[in-house]
């Protein structure tokens, strides 16, 4: 006869990931983040910096841990000092991550 700690095992292998989007779809009664280190960085150009508002206006590539298609759009900083780093038409690799609602840029640098 199996262990429980088999079983367990066992079941806890059978149940499917899920992206940001599906696990909150799933639990829409919980607030689902993905973990920082399991967020891809993302190619994109820098459209627009509004440093008042501390956003950055981005073409980007495909996130694809939220399911979102390439686009541009406008992200929220993490940290004020991103604003700084970059300039209108850079070319950059950043990591956004959805924050208390909005979409934040939590890791960004310049590609030369």
């Amino acid at each position: 006869m199996a262990s429980i700690t088999s079983l367990l095992l066992a079941a806890a292998l059978t149940v499917p990931l899920l992206s940001p989007n599906a696990a909150t779809a799933a639990f829409p009664d919980r607030v689902v983040i993905a973990a920082a280190d399991t967020i891809a960085k993302v190619e994109g150009e820098i459209r627009k910096v509004d440093p008042g508002n501390r956003k950055l206006t981005i073409r980007h590539g495909e996130l694809k841990a939220y399911d979102m298609p390439a686009m541009t759009m406008v992200f929220q900083v993490k940290d004020p000092a991103m604003i700084e780093m970059v300039k209108a038409g850079d070319k950059v690799v950043f990591r956004a991550e959805k924050i208390n609602g909005a979409f934040t840029v939590t890791d960004i640098e310049v590609v030369k």
